[in-house]
């Protein structure tokens, strides 16, 4: 396949076009645990520690404009919003499982063993 231009950007297969939409460091984890339940801000915040607001804000924001999540605002004082998985991000958590399933066998093949709550530790 060729290369394609969508939203102005050039994309040279569709690989780099799928990871566009779910890629980097935390849209992936973020869709992963909207898939297990409705979530508000601060308990996909307390559920990863290591993102800052406005990267989880601009997180939420890309996942929501793609369409794999939805965002309801409940009128309230103080505001309530939820965030739930969409039936197109449903559809990427077989692809997720694949991909955690792949990482999970590079790590053992390296001799990293995965901890609860942690990166992984790499064995002496």
């Amino acid at each position: 396949m060729g290369d394609f231009m969508y939203n102005n950007k050039l994309y040279y297969n569709p690989v780099e076009f799928a990871l566009d939409k779910i890629g980097g460091t935390w849209k992936m984890p973020i869709l992963w645990r909207l898939n297990k339940k409705v979530m508000r801000f601060s308990e996909l915040k307390r559920s990863m520690p290591h993102i800052s607001d406005k990267m989880l804000t601009s997180q939420l924001r890309d996942l929501e404009g793609n369409g794999f999540i939805k965002r309801k605002v409940y009128a309230v004082v103080p505001p309530k919003v939820e965030y739930s998985i969409t039936e197109d991000g449903k559809r990427v958590i077989p692809v997720l499982e694949t991909l955690r399933n792949f990482g999970l066998e590079l790590m053992k093949e390296a001799g990293i063993e995965l901890k609860k709550g942690t990166a992984g530790t790499a064995k002496p």
